[in-house]
């Protein structure tokens, strides 16, 4: 059986027991459907990486500079050591 506290604590979340009961009741489920996958054999099978047929699309990455940095320092708020300067958002 699932413990449902410890997904709680992971997720930083408050359930009611009626929500608690709920969600020990989809886990079980889902443990069930999953666990009959790991009985399937799957010696000698190669893991898929895609569904698609197909190889890397992606361009070349090649660097420019399509504005100057002092041109967009110019635009910021405040700088610091030629970077943007922003507020601290965590401790």
């Amino acid at each position: 059986m699932i413990d449902i506290t410890s997904f709680e604590a992971m997720a930083k979340l408050r359930l009611t027991e009626d929500e608690r009961g709920w969600a020990e009741k989809i886990f079980a489920d889902l443990e069930t459907r999953f666990g009959a996958l790991a009985e399937i054999d799957t010696e000698g099978v190669e893991p898929l990486v895609s569904v698609l047929d197909m190889e890397n699309v992606f361009r070349e990455d090649i660097a420019s500079q399509l504005v100057p940095r002092e041109e967009l320092l110019a635009r910021a708020h405040e700088t610091y050591d030629g970077y943007f300067e922003v507020p601290k958002t965590l401790d």
